[in-house]
């Protein structure tokens, strides 16, 4: 079963870092397999709540590009680089393919060896020199051990072609000699006595007693072939080790890491049909062909507290969606199928997840019903967000019976815990939570932070403004902002880049507003600061 991806948007809040937790825990309940991960760093509220359940923080999900190990390359499609030509090509055959990487007995890529070698081999090789193993000539010639004293065999073919007595006195023998006879006595005597390094007897010949014994006191390598003297010859050389043909030692590969879309812009600028798939070690894990390209399984994903791809992961219009569980507005990702899509207006995407937990009769454990109360306090603002509802009110009071918490006591807590700026960087306080967002043909970019250290945050505006205004170039934002939310005096300061002036000012109806203006009651990005915006 291939495991199912539950996350929430780029900028992890305790609502998307706990909504993928607690619906992973429910789907594997279910039967699935699923785990929980998210798409940035998380946050110190988020990191509070994690560490206050013990619950272990999710690993990071850098994309769900389809990738080569998402792809239906060939596994077997190698060869080991000491096998013979002859075993080479029947694999070749066996797979359809026009080529095969080699590889060494730790099967770690050494080569590529394709048909057209092995046929210009064939026409244009030396067939007089033989260099393999004694298992590649039985294997390959269908033939049988008589003697066997190496493991290698290395040598120049001769054919006993002639007459007896003319082959003993023009042919001088040696131990780099192998030697291709019949049933020729003196032939095969002169050839043992010579302490050749192999003689094949054709047609199944036996030899006899006395010359085994010769043999054996010269250690000559003795093996009968089933073949005649015309056909051994020919097939003796596609014994030979196929790294002998090897055309690249260092061929163009993939790793199991690398994306579906940049092999095939690759394979569309070198034109070649197959790559080897290696892993970080150079293992050959097998090859892919480009019509393989098409044949690929997406990665499976479950979606929580967004629906809009731009605040989504990397890839995922390459991704089968499986599901939305969101409380926003209606985005822009879309799906090639029906899928299941629970968006509710409520506070927080958790209060939607106890309501899944309620119908599918799966109980909420002690930590996962905290989690889930921790994500409802925190985008509910401790029921202070004009996005709070009855339904999240009433959750949250169910969980925290389950969690065993006081809501007034623990919210605080959290609050307090996650609040301090102290030590933070300006780029930091301000990524912190930033959400992006789309206005017909103008980019947002809206931040929020929650904090009881305004006063720190007001010391140090200018820097603010400054990184707002670089957001703003660099990332051809019309508005960049930073809402600084305060939820003792349920209000928020803001603090805008310097283009976006007009425009806010219209969208709030604001005069001659200032950096770090106090809007009174305005906490709720969702509610309150995105919809004027988005009008605008």
């Amino acid at each position: 079963m291939q495991t199912t991806y539950i996350f929430g948007h780029k900028v992890p809040d305790t609502d998307s870092v706990c909504a993928s937790i607690s619906l992973s825990y429910l789907k594997n309940q279910m039967g699935l397999r699923t785990e929980p991960r998210v798409l940035g760093n998380l946050n110190k509220e988020s990191k509070f709540v994690l560490s206050y359940f013990n619950i272990p923080e999710p690993e990071f999900l850098n994309d769900v590009k389809v990738q080569i190990r998402n792809m239906h390359y060939n596994k077997e499609a190698m060869v080991e680089e000491h096998s013979s030509i002859y075993s080479a090509y029947k694999l070749l055959v066996k797979l359809g393919v026009t080529g095969l990487p080699l590889v060494n007995k730790q099967k770690k890529l050494t080569g590529y060896v394709n048909v057209k070698e092995i046929s210009k081999y064939l026409i244009e090789g030396d067939i007089t020199y033989l260099n393999t193993s004694y298992a590649n000539i039985l294997e390959t010639l269908n033939a049988y051990e008589v003697l066997k004293f190496d493991n290698e065999i290395e040598g120049n073919i001769l054919a006993a072609a002639y007459k007896s007595e003319t082959f003993i006195n023009r042919v001088n023998l040696t131990n780099n000699d192998i030697v291709i006879v019949g049933d020729r006595y003196k032939i095969q005597e002169y050839a043992i006595n010579s302490g050749v390094k192999l003689v094949l007897l054709v047609n199944n010949v036996e030899l006899s007693e006395d010359l085994i014994n010769l043999a054996t006191l010269k250690r000559v390598n003795i093996i009968r072939v089933p073949l005649g003297t015309f056909k051994t010859a020919n097939m003796v050389k596609l014994c030979n080790y196929v790294k002998l043909l090897n055309i690249n030692p260092h061929p163009i590969t993939f790793s199991v890491t690398d994306y579906r879309n940049d092999f095939i812009e690759v394979t569309n600028k070198l034109g070649h049909t197959n790559y080897p798939i290696v892993n970080r070690k150079n293992l050959c894990l097998g090859m892919m062909r480009l019509v393989d390209a098409s044949n690929f399984e997406r990665k499976n994903v479950i979606l929580v507290d967004h629906n809009q791809q731009v605040q989504s992961c990397d890839g995922i219009d390459e991704a089968n969606i499986l599901e939305i569980i969101d409380h926003h507005n209606l985005g822009t990702i879309g799906t090639s199928r029906p899928i299941n899509f629970r968006s509710m207006p409520v506070g927080c995407t958790c209060t939607i997840i106890y309501r899944l937990f309620q119908e599918a009769h799966v109980s909420i454990p002690k930590d996962i019903a905290g989690i889930m109360l921790s994500a409802i306090l925190s985008d509910t603002l401790l029921f202070k967000s004009p996005t709070v509802t009855e339904m999240d009110i009433k959750v949250a009071n169910e969980l925290a019976k389950i969690a065993e918490l006081d809501i007034q006591e623990y919210g605080m807590k959290m609050f307090k815990a996650a609040s301090s700026v102290s030590g933070m960087s300006v780029e930091e306080i301000i990524h912190s939570d930033m959400k992006y967002y789309k206005n017909k043909e103008s980019d947002l970019a809206v931040g929020q932070v929650i904090t009881l250290d305004f006063d720190e945050i007001l010391a140090r505006k200018e820097e603010f403004v400054a990184e707002l205004n670089n957001m703003s170039l660099v990332g051809n934002y019309k508005i960049a902002l930073l809402f600084v939310t305060d939820i003792i005096k349920n209000g928020s300061y803001l603090f805008f880049n310097e283009e976006a002036k007009e425009v806010i000012e219209e969208a709030f109806g604001l005069e001659n507003i200032e950096q770090g203006v106090y809007l009174d009651k305005v906490v709720s990005r969702k509610k309150q600061i995105i919809p004027p915006l988005l009008e605008n």
